[in-house]
């Protein structure tokens, strides 16, 4: 770990001598619209699990509409190539998703949906998906172990939500690498920035490739998943979920009337995981959510929803729904609860005991561990004074920082590791539950590198190069820089920056010698 921080700062030093030289513009992908649009071959192939993920899977793809009828085959998968002939057929149900009067939507598409139930516990299967000519490729997927005894794994990210085919693609496919064994992957929303815009659902998909199709997904909306679909719902200020949401994923059905897809619950043999839609309808999920940990006889309770309790970065604080879902997480002991939102990183708990000293840092702690993470581009500044002003700890935190999580479950013993984008570990803790209920918290962070800072990192915002900006502030004394942007105009680079005194604000650009051609 010593190593990779002293490599980091000479990396971050020569990159900051390279950029007092160089003025680096960055070229955003374009895609046409064509890009994002169905054809007769299936796409945007995504599983997910049942309420019962020892025997049931659930696929989603879509076609364009001259795809009337679709079918998706199963069979047992083994090592030999010809498995496909013991495989089951099922003709999907379809329906057609007409956005073409949807902002940013603007589509016609016809999605196809088959579940298979029934399956055999820990078993490896392949599918494929298609019209009965224009075939997919075969995919494989696990079903969960029905023994309470065995270990499974997991991966969990926060927000993709920017960048995501540019940068979010490299996180996904360094969890699948880090965590061959996953067996499902939670999303905590905000899986893309605009709701209903077909390039950015195109992004996402195409970013984890294969991956949809083998790992099942389980996702939660985040406040990116809701979005006006008209004009006269933006005057409205009515916002509705994703028209893609439920057409091109295929989740439990054992939640909430009228939030389908948003509000449910999975069932592995130790584990009861709930999926939460912070957005809406607070009040009836709370009511819900008791109501289905009253009668939970699992192990371990593991809780998903996006808006976090206790925030990670500054200036957010969702107070009504700390008040609202904690004391229902703290009366069932809700062991861990996974969140976004933030785009940083902020691990802690609400009632640590005493360090007990053996070198590892053990701790009680009778509360629920709350993380929020972030897995895409987009970065916030973490808040300054941790969770001290509502009675926690904030343990572990970082800011401009990519990552993934992988869970991994075994008897009374829950692991928990952060990890880069780069596949270095970044956070660990356990949780170890005793006879009586109470998890006894075992703390890692101490063998691990300092905390990331945006002033430890390569920098997230533009920065005028060496010597620019202190030449600029003598011609206009009083003035502080606000905002820097580099871009360019006819080929040139060009620098757009914001100069603030305690009255004014001026605009410039500047050339990439620092001279200044315009000023308003």
């Amino acid at each position: 770990m010593k190593k990779s921080t002293l490599l980091l700062a000479l990396f971050l030093f020569f990159s900051n001598l390279i950029l007092a030289q160089e003025i680096r513009v960055y070229k955003e992908p374009k895609f046409g619209f064509d890009w994002s649009q169905p054809s007769v071959y299936p796409d945007r192939i995504v599983i997910s699990f049942g309420e019962d993920p020892s025997q049931e899977i659930r696929i989603n793809w879509r076609t364009n509409t001259e795809i009337t009828e679709a079918y998706a085959e199963l069979a047992l998968a083994t090592a030999a190539p010809k498995f496909w002939r013991n495989a089951t057929t099922q003709k999907a149900e379809t329906e057609i998703l007409d956005s073409r009067n949807v902002a940013q939507a603007e589509t016609v598409a016809h999605y196809h949906q088959a579940s298979f139930s029934g399956l055999e516990p820990n078993t490896v299967y392949a599918y494929r998906v298609g019209d009965g000519e224009r075939w997919s490729e075969w995919f494989q997927f696990k079903t969960a172990s029905a023994n309470p005894a065995d270990r499974f794994s997991f991966l969990y990210v926060g927000d993709a939500q920017n960048y995501v085919l540019e940068l979010w693609s490299r996180l996904i496919r360094e969890g699948f690498k880090k965590a061959p064994e996953a067996e499902f992957i939670i999303h905590a929303g905000d899986l893309i920035n605009y709701a209903h815009r077909e390039q950015e659902w195109h992004e996402w998909f195409t970013a984890g490739g294969f991956i949809h199709s083998m790992l099942p997904t389980m996702a939660v909306p985040g406040n990116h998943e809701y979005n006006y679909l008209n004009q006269a719902d933006r005057e409205k200020r009515q916002r509705s979920l994703s028209v893609q949401w439920r057409p091109q994923f295929n989740l439990p059905l054992n939640g909430l009337k009228g939030l389908e897809e948003t509000v449910y619950y999975m069932d592995y043999p130790n584990a009861k995981f709930i999926f939460l839609d912070s957005n809406r309808d607070q009040e009836i999920q709370a009511q819900w959510l008791e109501e289905v940990l009253e009668k939970n006889t699992k192990k371990w309770v593991i809780v998903t929803y996006h808006h976090p309790l206790f925030s990670a970065s500054a200036g957010r604080d969702n107070e009504a729904l700390r008040k609202l879902w904690k004391p229902i997480f703290d009366k069932y002991q809700v062991d861990l609860a996974l969140q976004g939102h933030d785009h940083s990183y902020g691990r802690g708990r609400v009632a640590p005991g005493e360090n007990i000293m053996d070198g590892l840092n053990m701790q009680d702690a009778t509360g629920t561990v709350y993380v929020v993470s972030v897995s895409g581009g987009k970065m916030y500044n973490i808040k300054p004074d941790g969770w001290d002003e509502w009675g926690a700890v904030r343990d572990r935190a970082a800011e401009n920082t990519q990552l993934f999580q992988v869970v991994s479950i075994e008897d009374n013993k829950l692991e928990f590791e952060s990890y880069t984008a780069i596949g270095e570990l970044y956070d660990k803790f356990d949780l170890v539950k005793n006879e009586d209920g109470i998890n006894q918290f075992i703390e890692y962070k101490q063998n691990l590198d300092p905390e990331f800072r945006f002033d430890n990192t390569i920098p997230y915002v533009d920065q005028l190069p060496g010597l620019m900006e202190e030449n600029l502030l003598k011609k206009y004394p009083g003035y502080s820089v606000e905002q820097v942007r580099f871009y360019e105009e006819e080929g040139n680079p060009r620098i757009r920056v914001t100069l603030k005194s305690s009255d004014q604000v001026k605009n410039l650009i500047l050339d990439q010698e620092g001279r200044v051609i315009s000023e308003d």
